[in-house]
């Protein structure tokens, strides 16, 4: 055997004790003279060593002095890249990634979770931290979630309209694991542990070998991911009109920002959707009355979900119910020549009135602004008795029954209870109440009657113990003190009160309060601090 075939020789059984497959691709090169000799005995390991032999010269001596090639391997054609696995490699290290999992804290107000109305991401889109996620529904209002981290959305645990636990994870995020370290991590395994790759690991790494053996691959393109469903953007109120007209927010074109589906955009697709089954059928069908009735299911909004659960939970309160006949005459007087004289558009009814002659009676009932306490020891319960005066006031919005309250009408003149009412409309109707609007209220007044209806039932709302129901106020013949009829103006108030810890002596004693106030309203004058 000559000096270089017994040299060549003696690398592959060398290679062999490595068995790697960059070894083989090393040897090829060497084979075919594109890789010197020298330079790739110096990295080889010895046979049955795990530390790097780092030769100048001896191993190389040591190589061309063997006089026993009978040991060595013939050829090099015998090795296979698929018989070992790799033990060395040379690569750039990427950034050290990590999957952490966006949970659902509690949002406060005793809420044990919340729906999602819709997601503002999808899975593979980058987040940044700070950003919204997802837009969710409470039992107070609605709300964004903004991610905790800057990454990629690995999964979406949860789709629109799914019901969330609080302490569930919403969302998968790979994040950079140096920029949020998890502190519940396990520890790494110790330096000098061999970490042994498993098969799936070796079947991923042969195409890179491969490639980098041979010409080098074409750059990937990117495909352009497909629509999602998650990107449609729209308000509340947009929705429930979607719900309502059974249309896929999918299907309409948004022109707002983003995207986002406005109101005009809705009707613009329903116009055009309803046009073209009336051109098409010009006649009136006959009506066929053996046709079985059909039943459709459609499953509740976000809004009627929670009002469902509230409603549900209210309605265990034994209710006690309470109702009396209000003269507004001197009342309607006084709005009337109050609201000619003011210059600002600022609409003045009766409501601002109504809230503050509540305030005025709870001075003499506070009983009436408690809550009852059941948590802290059921077989014992409280009363927690509230110095705020915080009125709530139930609205009728686009997307349902919501009940913002007031803060400190204690505190508040009937032109500032107008125009924080005026704020509240505005916000209810563009769905954009928060929850500092619709958290801690303390009693509620309901006004039926603006939209029609003389009595009322009202339910408690949940930590209240009284709400009151005002009727339609109407135009009726009344004796005055001369017994002259005379025309009167009459409205119903309906109060009802939790009879667990209200008496109805005190419950009526309270209506006869706001009562005295509003048919007298100067007296209303000496009782303001």
């Amino acid at each position: 055997m000559t000096r270089q075939a017994r040299l060549l020789s003696a690398v592959v059984h060398h290679s062999r004790a490595l068995g790697g497959v960059e070894t083989h691709r090393e040897l090829l090169l060497l084979k075919r003279g594109r890789r010197p000799l020298n330079c790739f005995i110096s990295s080889l390991y010895p046979t049955g060593d795990m530390m790097p032999l780092r030769c100048r010269g001896p191993f190389a001596q040591a190589l061309l002095s063997s006089s026993s090639p009978a040991r060595l391997v013939p050829s090099i054609s015998r090795i296979s890249p698929s018989c070992y696995s790799p033990r060395r490699r040379f690569h750039p290290s990427p950034a050290p990634c990590a999957i952490r999992s966006q949970i659902l804290k509690d949002v406060g107000e005793g809420i044990t979770e919340i729906q999602i109305i819709q997601w503002y991401v999808q899975e593979g889109a980058k987040i940044e931290e700070w950003k919204p996620l997802c837009q969710y529904q409470s039992d107070k209002a609605v709300d964004d979630i903004t991610s905790r981290y800057d990454g990629v959305i690995k999964k979406l645990h949860f789709q629109a309209d799914d019901t969330v636990p609080t302490g569930m994870a919403l969302c998968d995020i790979d994040v950079d694991e140096s920029k949020y370290p998890d502190e519940n991590a396990p520890h790494p395994p110790p330096a000098n542990e061999p970490i042994t790759p498993t098969p799936e690991q070796v079947v991923a790494e042969a195409p890179r070998v491969s490639a980098a053996a041979g010409a080098p691959p074409e750059p990937a393109v990117q495909a352009t991911p497909p629509p999602s469903k998650y990107a449609s953007l729209a308000t509340p109120a947009v929705r429930g009109m979607l719900k309502e007209l059974k249309v896929d927010i999918l299907k309409v074109n948004g022109t707002g920002k983003d995207g986002r589906v406005m109101k005009e955009d809705v009707l613009r697709y329903v116009a055009e959707r309803d046009a073209a089954p009336s051109a098409s059928q010009p006649t009136q069908p006959s009506l066929d009355i053996s046709t079985p009735q059909t039943e459709t299911t459609t499953p509740l909004t976000s809004i009627q979900f929670q009002m469902f659960k509230t409603m549900t939970r209210s309605l265990n309160i034994p209710h006690f119910l309470y109702a009396d006949e209000l003269d507004i005459r001197s009342l309607s007087s006084i709005r009337k020549k109050l609201a000619s004289q003011r210059t600002e558009p600022l609409k003045l009814s009766y409501l601002p009135f109504i809230i503050k002659a509540v305030s005025l009676s709870l001075n003499s009932y506070p009983l009436l602004n408690a809550r009852v306490d059941t948590t802290t020891n059921p077989n014992k319960p409280a009363l927690v008795m509230r110095s705020s005066h915080n009125i709530g006031v139930a609205m009728d919005t686009p997307t349902g029954l919501l009940v913002p309250n007031i803060k400190n009408v204690q505190s508040r003149s009937i032109l500032d209870i107008a125009a924080e009412l005026t704020r509240l409309r505005k916000v209810a109707r563009a769905g954009k109440l928060t929850l500092a609007d619709l958290n801690g209220g303390t009693i509620t007044v309901s006004n039926i009657g603006n939209i029609g209806g003389t009595y009322v039932g009202p339910v408690i709302v949940p930590n209240e113990v009284a709400i009151l129901g005002i009727g339609r106020a109407k135009t009726v013949p009344v004796f005055d003190e001369d017994g002259n009829v005379v025309k009167g103006e009459k409205v119903n108030f309906s109060w009802s009160a939790d009879h667990r810890v209200v008496d109805g002596a005190t419950m009526a004693r309270m209506a006869e309060k706001v009562r005295l106030y509003l048919e007298e309203p100067e007296s209303m004058i000496l009782a303001l601090r």
